[in-house]
């Protein structure tokens, strides 16, 4: 045997001396590929790829426009845009923070009674907010600044704003095409605009899961095998017995509606978070809804969910399935921030009780009464829809 095996170390440094590449051994997998199936890669293709084509809103006339990208992302950090000039958009939704804050409850002028949701790839959503009571993304940014619960601003405070910053002035002119004019709600909702152009452009990197993914579909079984084998376990459970794909699907692990998932709605005692039925009602009673006269969009279409949308009893205690990308970075979780970390969320749907769930209709979740090892695995999972995001550079100026 020994010799065998130096023989064969002198033909390799023969071969390499006389200047022939020796051919390398079949190199193993670098750690066990589970045997997926034909079904389970179908599953798995659906959640890609990714990132997503960039999505222009037909309501929103500046929409994906480099000139009201700057305007927005400037007005997103601007603390004049609140009533008492110390809150801006990036004050709860920080960059470092996972576009959100960290708490388990936003703080505006005062504590609310919902977590402030994550703006990473909000651009893709139908349905914007917890509730829903956004159906475009413009609508839902101006909805905190009006609020006097979070950032308490009137409509001429934003106007005047626009009208008297020259930078400010200069921005509307190359992002709108004329400068500020008198009408106070059309500049709210010009503003509003260009917030939503800037937050569009939020979009998640590529992720272990994504690099998996891909060369699971291309049959690239090396590369496959370089995803940990805790997480190839955990996304069998998540597109298999778990079923977690029932509503966390597609590239963005959302199917962007609402369901009740068991989270208690009682935000202090004698007092309850009716969730996506407050949300719809909201919606209908909103002037800046999509059926309403600033919506840009001429077909009529950018409309059509909501002019057919249902407020049913059904919708009480429900709120916004989110997308995972990202979510291991940003706990608290849930809509409430009731939940601290992915390993509180993961137990809460293997133990979830029946008896809190909605008895009309057909359940969204079941308890899944997974074994330590099982929420260890579907962790391990959610921890690789992660990716380290590097620093955002600076705001660049809106007129040089």
């Amino acid at each position: 045997m020994i010799r065998r095996l130096l023989a064969w170390v002198l033909a390799v440094a023969a071969t390499a001396g006389a200047g022939v590449s020796a051919q390398p051994l079949a190199q193993p997998l670098a750690q066990p590929l589970l045997d997926w199936t034909e079904e389970e890669v179908t599953l798995i293709a659906r959640h890609g790829p990714w990132p997503l084509p960039p999505v222009r809103d037909p309501s929103n006339r500046v929409s994906a426009s480099p000139a009201a990208v700057r305007l927005g992302e400037h007005l997103f950090y601007d603390t004049r845009l609140s009533g008492p000039g110390q809150t801006s958009c990036a004050t709860c939704h920080r960059p470092d923070r996972n576009w959100s804050d960290g708490l388990a409850r936003a703080q505006g002028t005062v504590e609310l009674d919902r977590r402030t949701p994550s703006l990473w790839n909000v651009g893709y959503g139908p349905w914007f907010g917890w509730d829903g009571a956004g159906d475009s993304l413009w609508a839902q940014s101006i909805r905190p600044i009006l609020d006097p619960r979070e950032m308490g601003a009137g409509t001429g405070r934003v106007a005047a704003l626009l009208r008297e910053d020259a930078t400010l002035a200069c921005g509307y002119e190359k992002a709108f095409g004329d400068r500020p004019g008198r009408d106070d709600e059309r500049l709210l909702v010009d503003a509003a605009k260009a917030l939503a152009a800037f937050q569009a452009t939020l979009v998640t990197p590529r992720t272990p899961f994504d690099v998996f993914r891909d060369a699971l579909v291309n049959g690239d079984r090396v590369a496959a095998a370089r995803y940990p084998l805790a997480a190839q376990r955990g996304l069998r459970l998540f597109v298999g017995a778990a079923s977690c794909n029932a509503c966390h699907f597609g590239p963005r692990f959302t199917n962007g509606e609402f369901g009740d998932v068991g989270i208690p709605f009682f935000v202090r005692p004698g007092e309850v978070d009716s969730g996506r039925l407050g949300g719809l009602a909201r919606l209908a009673g909103s002037p800046f809804n999509l059926l309403g006269s600033h919506s840009d969009d001429t077909t009529g279409e950018a409309g059509r969910r909501t002019r057919h949308v249902q407020r049913l009893h059904s919708n009480f205690g429900e709120f916004r399935v989110p997308g995972l990308r990202q979510t291991a970075r940003g706990g608290p979780y849930m809509h409430n921030g009731s939940l601290a970390s992915l390993d509180d969320v993961v137990r809460h749907y293997s133990e979830v009780s029946p008896d809190r769930l909605h008895s009309d209709g057909v359940p969204l979740v079941r308890p899944l009464g997974l074994s330590a090892e099982e929420q260890g695995d579907l962790v391990a999972f959610l921890r690789s829809l992660d990716a380290e995001v590097p620093p955002r550079p600076p705001v660049p100026p809106l007129c040089p």
